[in-house]
């Protein structure tokens, strides 16, 4: 029987550019995501018994990703309810090897105690303090100089200035060949009026950091094939791989 996998692959990374350059079907995504955001849609999903605050295409997107290059750290900024961190965990448990670091200016004792008492939680390693404060992201570089791969998460503060802040603190800590990546460039997409009463909104937020860091550096680029094949996405252009470091 022929062996298809190499076909199946071509075809599967051709569907997902194809998917990323429907101008219509992306717009139609994004209305529907907006729609949705008014339920707080992101808000409902679980990953093994902790609120991810994640939707299933970024979860399955990730996952992707952690598989395909192994980080041995993965750094979130921003902690919540402890989901994500619990999710990243799962993965570097079947792969075997892996420390994630989380990252908050107000980690609860609640949530501290829910991911650290979880089967889990012996792979996170908590920081509470602003991501773009000095001495914290000290921290992380030194954890990140013993680690053979790094993948770096922002989704903590959501305005223009600090996203661009946190890419320009931690970008140098991702390892060439994997990613970073920018939560919530959605509300780039998400008329004012119908979000969240938040500090960020239209032409400040995660999408308009991307954006300025982009212009600034050329050793990281939008991944054509991750981010065009999301459609229902908090992250629409929010994964950034490194070509080199």
């Amino acid at each position: 029987m022929h062996d298809d996998r190499v076909e199946f692959e071509e075809a599967s990374i051709a569907s997902a550019r194809d998917i990323g350059a429907d101008e219509m079907l992306q717009t139609q995504a994004q209305q529907l995501f907006a729609a949705a955001d008014k339920h707080d849609y992101s808000y409902v999903w679980k990953w093994l018994g902790m609120p991810i605050i994640q939707v299933p295409a970024d979860i399955v997107a990730t996952q992707e990703i952690i598989w395909e290059t192994r980080p041995t750290l993965i750094v979130e900024t921003g902690v919540a309810r402890g989901g994500s961190l619990i999710f990243y965990s799962s993965i570097l448990q079947l792969l075997g090897e892996g420390e994630v670091l989380g990252i908050d200016i107000d980690v609860r004792q609640h949530n501290r105690e829910a991911i650290e008492s979880h089967p889990l939680g012996h792979r996170v390693r908590l920081i509470q303090g602003s991501s773009v404060e000095p001495h914290v992201v000290e921290q992380v570089a030194r954890r990140a100089a013993s680690a053979a791969r790094v993948l770096v998460v922002l989704d903590s503060n959501h305005t223009h200035d600090h996203v661009l802040a946190e890419m320009r603190a931690y970008a140098d800590l991702v390892t060439a060949g994997s990613y970073l990546i920018v939560a919530d460039t959605i509300v780039d997409k998400i008329p004012g009026h119908l979000h969240r009463n938040r500090p960020w909104g239209p032409a400040n937020n995660p999408a308009t950091a991307v954006r300025a860091f982009l212009r600034e550096r050329d050793d990281f680029v939008a991944d054509l094939e991750v981010n065009g094949k999301l459609l229902l996405t908090s992250s629409p252009g929010g994964y950034l791989k490194r070509l080199r470091g």
